[in-house]
């Protein structure tokens, strides 16, 4: 880390008001370490400074420093290496925690899967858009072989769940290929908000045949376009599947609703 960007983030940070003196002195650093790596456009890998070096720059404990580190370990910044040659390294936040963390925020929030839906019709159809032209040869078989396992009739709760998964793979693996990562984020984001809190509840339901028919009817039909490069029918397929199952989940929904009232 560069010593004078260190000492100027940290001074602004210690100087930026009333509310920031109020902060613990760990999580400071914590903030500024971040904020390094967003000016600096530091990369997974870069070493931060020893244990002593912090102490020295931000006038602090060995135990403030560590309690500064185990943070930035939990939150999955950072990897703590043991031994001659160890110390704390950036790493890239995997992205299954990141999805956990918001998911768990916003289990209390108790979205349904119409909410998740509206924000799927806005986002699938520009995620398709731009995976065109971006897809290797082995996801065009993977995009198939997901495709193809939804093509039977389910005769079980296990195969229908292995199904609907797969639907929402399909859709995982055109997010990771857009190659813009906020749309990539938030599509896969949407894609596992549905798989916990939509799928695991609504597989209960009686099997919604028109709705996986429409769904592999849509997959079959986005697949030869990917194939063709035609983003224009691609953004026109995508944006119809979602209206198609954005109607399906309305339904479904008051479905579970119903059988709720029953129960109780």
């Amino acid at each position: 880390m560069n010593k004078s960007v260190e000492i100027e983030l940290t001074d602004k940070l210690l100087a930026s008001g009333g509310s920031a003196k109020r902060v613990k002195r760990a999580d400071q650093i914590v903030e500024a370490v971040k904020r390094w790596v967003v000016v600096s456009n530091i990369q997974p890998g870069e070493r931060l400074p020893n244990e002593k070096a912090l102490m020295e720059l931000f006038d602090c404990s060995k135990g403030t420093v560590r309690e500064a580190l185990k943070s930035l370990e939990v939150q999955g910044l950072i990897s703590i290496k043991t031994g001659p040659n160890g110390g704390a390294v950036l790493v890239q936040v995997p992205y299954p925690l990141a999805s956990q963390m918001l998911r768990n925020y916003l289990h209390f929030q108790h979205p349904t899967g119409p909410d998740i839906y509206e924000l799927r019709n806005l986002v699938e159809p520009e995620i398709a858009r731009l995976v065109v032209g971006r897809l290797a040869e082995t996801d065009l078989i993977e995009l198939e072989r997901l495709t193809s396992l939804c093509a039977p009739v389910a005769d079980s709760m296990e195969q229908r769940l292995e199904q609907r998964i797969a639907e929402l793979d399909f859709h995982s693996l055109l997010a990771e290929r857009c190659g813009n990562p906020l749309l990539g984020f938030i599509g896969r984001f949407l894609n596992d908000l549905l798989k916990d809190l939509v799928i695991f509840k609504k597989v209960q339901l009686p099997e919604q045949r028109e709705f996986s028919k429409s769904n592999l009817h849509y997959h079959q039909e986005l697949v030869a376009a990917f194939h063709m490069q035609d983003a224009m029918a691609v953004e026109r397929l995508m944006r119809e599947h979602m209206k198609c199952a954005h109607a399906f989940n309305l339904e479904l929904e008051a479905q579970l609703s119903k059988q709720l009232l029953v129960a109780t």
